[in-house]
């Protein structure tokens, strides 16, 4: 998309979080016209990102170095420096705390931002969560700290977030975006937000059916990953390659769509937000949500499972041997390591007593558990590993000379395509 009419675009935008979400929308927002202040509690986050290093993929250095340099981005930690502002985004992370949704940041992030809501701003919530938090939980919030009434003085809204990091095809302005308001008013303010940032806008009748649409999403990824899974554990001893398999039922130009196994799912999204939708259903309608409940049961399963199959491949106990594990990031290309199978694979492997050593080119090593030593892929470390471990198939690997090299190799995400690789 090229920029946005500058007459529409400059309003004053705050976006509330820098991560994998809001980073990339302060950058687009600023490219399309906007005067954005990204808010980030964490001063080292912002710090950096003032200097025009980024931490997240999709952001090149380049990319954010030309938004600050046109003067329509700049960072804060402290919420009295966004008073102003005509419009917020707020993208902060809603992890589960013994199973339950934790929505502190936003409840946070509503009370700081509410004495600052002036009549005719609008307030976006892009955090997953379930149905009924915008309206139930920030709306209350928003009102009570501004003295405003939401939908008569100012606007709110919820979009759900759909970055796919690493997807060069699929980015926050090509994805379709869904936008809905707490009343008409609203909608059409939020819409007129995003029609200047993404190339679609999807709109929909509420704001819980915002919210559900997001989690209907990964859910249906979670539950098909789960099937496939489980599937994988039965094909081997069935004599059956599961991976042709899939490959044979994709031909099939309707009623199919393909996934892959692997040693489980990652990210903020898979291994969270089912479990948002299902604490929901519990909550108000007594009611489990069964596929879900089995979905995260397998999924978690996988990286016992996978080392399991290396015990077995090794025909003797991981006590005291050596394991190269390669990639600890969710997702191939990227470094994003929250909730990634590839890092609770370590952790099952340390507990067996291997020595855990990994090879991970994306991610901030210092988010890496001690247990694990991360080096280079060299010949020597794939030599004098016992058993190397393909977890996440990042291209930059030299998957080549690890067959060649490899004593024994098991391939979690079938890039070795050589007669010498084991897999699920």
């Amino acid at each position: 998309m090229g920029p946005a009419d500058p007459e529409r675009s400059a309003a004053q935008l705050t976006v509330v979080g820098l991560g994998y979400v809001g980073l990339p929308l302060a950058v687009r927002a600023a490219e399309a016209g906007f005067t954005v202040t990204g808010l980030d509690t964490d001063e080292q986050r912002t710090k950096q990102l003032s200097s025009g290093s980024s931490y997240v993929e999709d952001v090149p250095d380049a990319r954010l170095l030309t938004a600050l340099n046109s003067g329509r981005l700049q960072t804060c930690a402290n919420y009295q420096e966004v008073a102003g502002f005509d419009i917020c985004v707020i993208t902060v992370p809603t992890p589960l705390r013994d199973g339950a949704p934790d929505l502190r940041c936003v409840e946070d992030a509503g009370r700081s931002i509410a004495p600052l809501i002036t009549p005719a701003s609008t307030v976006i919530l892009e955090s997953t969560t379930y149905p009924g938090t915008t309206e139930d939980v920030l709306v209350p919030l928003l009102e009570a700290g501004s003295g405003l009434i939401a939908g008569m003085d100012f606007h709110v809204g919820y979009s759900p977030e759909r970055i796919d990091p690493g997807n060069a095809e699929w980015t926050l302005e090509t994805t379709p975006k869904v936008v809905s308001g707490i009343d008409d008013r609203s909608l059409q303010a939020v819409k007129s937000f995003y029609d200047q940032i993404v190339a679609r806008t999807v709109p929909v009748s509420s704001t819980r059916t915002a919210e559900l649409t997001k989690l209907l999403e990964n859910t249906f990824r979670q539950v098909n990953i789960a099937l496939i899974n489980e599937l994988a554990m039965c094909a081997r001893p069935l004599g059956v390659n599961i991976w042709e398999a899939i490959d044979a039922a994709a031909t099939k130009p309707f009623g199919f769509m393909p996934f892959w196994p692997g040693p489980g799912v990652g990210g903020h999204c898979l291994p969270i937000d089912p479990s948002y939708l299902s604490w929901e259903v519990r909550r108000r309608l007594q009611y489990d949500v069964r596929f879900v409940s089995l979905a995260n049961e397998i999924n978690e399963r996988m990286p016992e499972h996978v080392v399991d199959r290396v015990e077995k491949g090794l025909s003797r106990p991981l006590a005291g041997t050596t394991v190269l594990v390669l990639g600890l990031a969710y997702k191939k290309n990227t470094g994003d390591v929250r909730e990634s199978p590839a890092v609770a694979l370590t952790q099952v492997l340390a507990r067996r007593g291997a020595r855990v050593r990994a090879v991970e080119p994306h991610a901030d090593l210092r988010l890496i558990s001690d247990d694990v030593l991360c080096v280079e892929l060299t010949e020597d470390e794939v030599r004098s590993a016992d058993a190397v471990v393909v977890a996440t198939d990042h291209d930059s690997f030299d998957y080549d000379m690890v067959e060649k090299h490899a004593a024994y190799l098991f391939d979690a995400r079938n890039r070795c395509r050589g007669a010498v690789a084991d897999c699920l």
